[in-house]
Parts: C-alpha cells; structure tokens; sequence
C-alpha cells in the first residue's frame, strides 16, 4: 500500500486558517491518520497530541486531507503534460502552484487541455492564427486591418474572403478568451452575486399533487437560494414538470469581458467587439452555467446531507427503554398483527399473529394470546409499529392493560421505517433463516424500543426517513458522510463485545465487516469473552486494531472492572496509581467514586486531557451517555386525521427536521409539519436550534388539510408551555481548551513536507 502523499508547508497552513486549528494539533492530526488511526480513537484517546481537537475538527482534517492530496496529484499531472507540451513558463507554473482550488487549476490547465474539434480548431487549420494574434495584441503596423486580412484568403485552405477571414480569426480569439483563468473566474463570481435562478412549469405536464406549484413561475437570487428550494427545482427538473435556467443581464458579463479585452481603440475594436459577444454566448455563459449548476448542487447536498447526519445522529442516540424482555407488534388489519417476543438481550423467544381488528374483531383471542405470552416470558413492554393500524392497536392494548390491571407494563409506538427493508436484508436472513418477513419486522420493532442504535445499524441508513431530498443528492458522498455518523454514534456509546451483533461491532474504531464477523464466530465457538485482552486471540486483531478498537469494547462482568469502562487499556496503570494513592482496589475505587475528589492531578504524569477523562469515566464508570428514556403520550380520542381539529394541543414526536421546519408524529399515520416560523417566538435561522429528531413536543393545531393529507402545526403557539425533553437535549456549549504548550513545529512540518515523496 503507497504511502499517503506529503503537503506543502503552504497547504498546511491554508488548512489550519481554513479550519481554526491550531498548527499543532494540524500536525498532530496528520501523522496519526496517516499512522491509520481512526477518528473516534484520536478524538477520545490522543488529546494531548491534538490539543483537544473534538471529532468534527478531526473528521475536517481528514476531508481536506484528500481534498488536498487530490488537488496535488492533479496540479502534478497538469504540470507534467504543460511541461511536454514545451508551454510551461515560469509564471504559470508559480500561479499553477499558488492556487488552492480546484476550479482555478483546471482554469489554467483549459487552454492546454486537450480539445474536441473546435471552430477555433478549424480557423487555425486555415492559418488564420497570426491574423487572430493580431486583433488580440491591438497595435498599429501601418497597414490597415482589411488588406492585412486580405492576404489570409485561400482557396486551398478554404478562406474566400475577407469577411471569412476575419470570422475565422474571430472564433480563435473567442476562444482565448473563453480560457483565460482571470475571466472565468470573474464571470462565476458575478454569476454567483447577481444572478437569478428563474423556473417554470414544463407545458403539458403533469403535477397531479402540485408538488412544485409554487415553482410554477419562480425567481430567487442565486445567492440567497437556500438548500431545500434548490434540490425542489432540481427534483422537478428531474420528475420533467419543471426547468430552470440561471439568468444574469448580459450587460454585466459582456461590459466586463469589453473592459478587459479591448486595450486601444482601432480598426480591430468592431472584430474584438463581435469576438466578445460571440465567446459569452457561445461558450463563456453556458460554460459557468454548467459550473454553477453544479456548485448549486454541490452546495445544496452538503447542507442536505448536513441534515441527514443530524437526524441520523439524534435518532441513533434516542434514549433506550433497556434490558427489558419486549413484545414487538408489527400492526396490520386484514392480515392481522403480527408478535414477536424478545428477551431482555434481544434474544428472539417466541411470535404469534392476534386478529383484533375488521374483518375478525377477535379481541378475545388476541387477549388470550397477549396474556399468554407476556406471562410466559415476563414482557415488561409493548412497542407497536407506527404504520397501518398503529394506533387501532395501540387502543386495544391499553385496553387489554386495563382489563388485566398491567400497571407495570407500558406500550410504545416505535417508529418502523427500514424495518420491511432490514426483514428481507441479508443481516435479517443470517438472523433468523427460518421466520417470514413479518416476523423479523416484529422482532425489530421490539429492539428499536430496548436499543434503538443496535437495531438501526442493520438497517441502511438512507431507508430510515429522516433525509430531505436524499435520493437527489451525491448518493456516494451521502453514504459515506451517514457511515461516519453511524460510527461516532456506536463509539460514544461504547460495544458489549459480548452481546454486539457483528452488524454492530463493525462499527467500532479499527473493526472491519470481516473481523467482526470473526468476532462473533470466536464468541459462539469459545463463549463470552472475559476480559478486553482475550479479543486479540480473533484471527484479524493485532496490535494496531487492538489499540483502535479496546476503548470502545465493553465487558460486564468481566476478569478486570475497568473492562467495563471507556478507560483505554493503555491507561490501565494509572488507575492502578490513582487506587494505590488512595490505599484502596480498584474495584474499591469503582465502588465509592467519591473519594476521587481527593485526587491530585499533579502527582500523575499522564497528560492533563488524558487524566481528566479517566477520572470522569470513573465517576460513573460505563454509563451510558444516551438520555433516559421516556414514552411520548398520544391523546387517546385522536387516532386518524378526521380526528385532528385546529386549536387542539397534541403531544407528539420530532420525526425528521428539514431546513423549512419539522415533522411531528403525532398519532395518526400523517406527520404534521411545523414551518420553521412556527417552531420559536424568538429568531432561529435553522430549525435544529428549536428541536432534535426523538425529542418530544407538545403542538397546537393549526390547519388541517384532509385532501391534501396536510396538518399545520404550531410549538411558537405553546411556547410558555417548555416542550417535554424526551429525546437529546441540545449540546451544550463546549468549554473553553486549556492553555496549549508551546512546542517546535519546524522538524514535524519539515517531516511532512519531505515525507512520501512517491507513492
């Protein structure tokens, strides 16, 4: 495997200014992704070489590493074809080196690249480059510009006049000027700043829901378009109801390209004049469309993606309900409710089918059938999907609890998506070989509620619903962004090594899909592991992997009380140091977190992040950091839209927050959505300052739209009324770094400027 590439000291500090890092922990940074470190392990285990860098910082680090090392790879290869094409000067190849953007490079490369056959190609294979050359340089040789031209016609080369002449020498220069890297440059900046994105219904086309009416006839500034009305454009470009074109005042573009092209007035300024308008319609302003169109875009996924990875993070670290044996319900009415039991593990028990609704109405055999099961295996919950006939059943439980005086049991409705598309998954058939679909979405649905970010991460992350426009958006780039949240997630939790399922513990720092599956092929072959070190003994785990990976891995009950812990392994002998300060075991030391008040930090040569962890694990050694858990209450009398009436006040769930506003569950099998100006009674420019996917709301009712199977909702409306907290609280605001120490940079940035010449 090659060596990753070396950066410049000048890229190095572009990407410190770029990001507000600090040079030391930049450098740090580097060397230990490039020593293969995963993020999570850096982020939590190397803060004394980073300077406390959190994991967003890292995970930019690593983006624009290969966005970096990209960009070097190309301006080699640009430099090296310039360079045999015998057209490298020195002051292209100083700009081609002083440009940190990839639009710019390939700008300069444009005229250099290799062409298609271009009307520009034609007139030079006429010989009408020295008279191109001549309109361009704008200087009096004392013979007049016609007769100049004259001496051009050839029969033999196709040139028949003067006119055809000039013409020809016309297309030469339009084409200079389509390539010079300043222009470009100017042309999409003045694109960006003052154009205007205008779309329009396709005539004859058909928008039976009248999704995009509102794009019908539509202008927006390019530089105000936000996210979520671009990608609106976009899909009803795509769906072949919409177009939109990027329109800007011609005078401006052309007005700029006249400034810049015509130096002194002559016989050339009419030909230059014509050449001008000629390149801006024909190649300039179709050329930066294209560019901006894709910045757009480019632009619209990242904030799109940016919201998934929100969602996606405050859904997985939904509060658990708990090592809680569970009867899951995937609800249905023709084809009954289809049970499954599960053990306070997750283990699958038993499942069953009960009929409480039309055409059957066996509400008596499906009592039997519930109290069976919940007595025979001791269910302490219900969680019921939240699709086809959730709410029908989630009345008839709370009946049944009623009529059998449960008060020790609760019900749930779990939000199901992704769960049809984990039952027919490869992982759900590994699972369970021999059970139909429906009984692997029951078992899911129980899961979801004991443990929602085990049972998620079975599932691909783009089937979970809480995405806004996500099949329109770099599918690649949206993979691979929803993969690194899913991983920061499983890692702040923390993995029970032996209860984990291998869909679970790929995830962890340094553990690919392959070594996991050995994971748990050792765990089945030699039973549960007893201690963090006994992993190493799985084919595919050595050092590097071990030292990754052991943080992250929890052991309940194990040979050593730290392997219950996020204190790393490595940092064992410290604790051992701290227990011996105190005169006390460590098991001790776990017990009476107290006395660790009584510790000196002073009297450790740990490092003071590295220290501060420790004894903040030990407090509560292996808590979970998810929230507790509570159930939201659905209003018994509301369990379809004909229910919902304005003016009412509902409890519901966030289920997806978009850029425009947030998506409530609130009972009835249609999310209401509260616009962004309905979310506070003060100003918030995102809707995720207001609410979190999981979270728990109250809402008024403002509008109920049955056809459209639209619900208005308001939070503004209730605001002195605080919504119930049920999901993750907002961050809090991070405390200021401690002092950083000064420390020689010059041999490190030196190390990797002359590092990994090749690769």
């Amino acid at each position: 495997m090659p060596e990753p590439k070396s950066l410049t000291p000048e890229i190095l500090l572009h990407i410190a200014q770029l990001l507000n890092v600090p040079m030391k922990g930049l450098v740090a940074t580097i060397e230990l992704l490039d020593e293969g470190g995963t993020v999570p392990f850096i982020a939590r285990y190397r803060k004394e070489a980073t300077g406390n860098l959190d994991e967003v910082q890292i995970r930019s680090i690593e983006e624009k590493l290969a966005y970096f090392r990209e960009l070097e790879d190309r301006r080699e290869l640009i430099l090296r074809t310039i360079e045999e094409q015998g057209k490298l000067t020195d002051e292209l190849r100083a700009r081609i080196l002083a440009t940190f953007d990839k639009s710019e490079l390939e700008d300069l490369y444009l005229p250099y690249k290799p062409k298609r056959r271009t009307k520009a190609t034609i007139a030079r294979e006429k010989g009408l480059e020295p008279l191109a050359q001549y309109l361009w340089a704008q200087e009096a040789t004392g013979v007049a510009l016609a007769e100049f031209a004259a001496s051009f016609i050839s029969a033999e080369k196709g040139v028949g006049t003067v006119d055809e002449a000039l013409e020809g020498a016309r297309h030469i220069v339009a084409e200079i000027i389509s390539e010079n890297a300043d222009f470009r440059k100017a042309l999409r900046q003045m694109m960006f700043a003052e154009a205007v994105i205008v779309s329009s219904k396709v005539e004859g086309a058909v928008d039976e829901q009248e999704k995009f009416k509102m794009y019908y006839e539509y202008r927006e500034p390019v530089a105000k378009i936000p996210s979520h009305r671009m990608l609106a454009i976009r899909r009803g470009e795509t769906e072949n109801v919409l177009y939109f074109n990027i329109e800007l005042e011609p005078e401006r573009p052309l007005g700029y390209l006249k400034s810049q092209v015509l130096k002194r007035p002559g016989d050339w300024t009419p030909q230059l004049e014509l050449a001008v308008q000629d390149c801006y319609k024909r190649l300039l302003n179709l050329s930066i469309q294209s560019e901006v169109r894709l910045e757009l875009k480019q632009r619209a996924d990242l904030d799109a993606i940016k919201v998934f990875r929100e969602n996606l993070e405050n859904l997985l670290l939904s509060p658990p309900a708990g090592q809680i044996a569970v009867l899951g319900i995937d609800p249905g009415i023709r084809t009954g409710c289809k049970i499954a039991v599960v053990d306070e593990t997750g283990k699958f028990l038993d499942h069953s089918v009960i009929y409480p609704h039309q055409p059957k109405n066996d509400h008596a055999g499906s009592s039997r059938i519930l109290k069976e099961l919940m007595t025979k295996y001791q269910v302490r919950a219900i969680a019921i999907g939240n699709g086809t006939a959730s709410r029908e059943t989630d009345s008839f439980v709370r009946e049944f609890f009623k009529a059998q005086s449960l008060d020790h049991v609760f019900s749930v409705t779990v939000n199901e998506s992704g769960a049809s598309i984990y039952s027919a998954s490869d992982i759900a058939r590994q699972e369970f070989p021999d059970l139909d679909l429906t009984v692997r979405g029951a078992i899911s649905i129980a899961r979801r509620l004991q443990d929602p970010l085990a049972e998620l991460v079975k599932i691909d992350p783009k089937s979970i619903g809480v995405g806004q426009y996500q099949h329109d958006v770099d599918q690649g780039q949206l993979q691979k962004s929803l993969e690194a949240v899913i991983e920061s997630c499983v890692n702040r939790v923390g993995v029970d090594l032996n209860t984990a399922s291998w869909a679970l513990l790929r995830y962890v720092a340094g553990i690919s899909e392959r070594t996991a599956l050995k994971i748990v092929e050792y765990r089945n072959e030699h039973g549960k592991f007893r201690s963090r070190v006994q992993v190493t003994a799985v084919s595919g785990i050595g050092p590097k992997t071990f030292e990754q990976a052991a943080g992250f891995l929890r052991i309940r009950g194990g040979e050593n009380p730290l392997d219950s812990t996020a204190v790393h392994p490595e940092s064992y002998p410290v604790v051992e140091q701290i227990a011996k300060a105190q005169g006390i075991s460590i098991p001790e030391l776990i017990r009476t977190p107290e006395v660790l008040s009584r510790v000196k930090k002073e009297d450790f040569s740990v490092g003071v992040y590295t220290l501060t962890d420790i004894l903040e694990e030990l407090k509560k050694p292996g808590r979970d950091p998810r929230d507790k858990f509570v159930a939201p209450k659905f209003h018994d009398e509301v369990k379809e839209m004909a229910d919902v009436k304005p003016g009412m006040t509902l409890e519901g769930v966030v289920t997806n927050v978009t850029k425009f506003g947030a998506f409530v569950d609130v009972g009835v099998h249609q999310d209401g959505l509260v616009h962004i100006s309905e979310l506070s009674n003060r100003y918030i420019k995102d809707p995720s300052e207001a609410v979190k996917v999981g979270q728990i709301v109250k809402v008024a009712v403002l509008n109920v739209d049955l056809k459209s199977k639209r619900i208005a909702l308001s939070i503004k409306a209730l605001q002195e009324g605080a919504p119930r907290q049920g999901g993750r609280p907002a961050p809090a605001a991070k405390p200021a770094a401690a002092p950083k120490p000064e420390v020689r940079l010059d041999d490190r940035i030196s190390a990797l400027a002359d590092k990994w010449k090749k690769r």
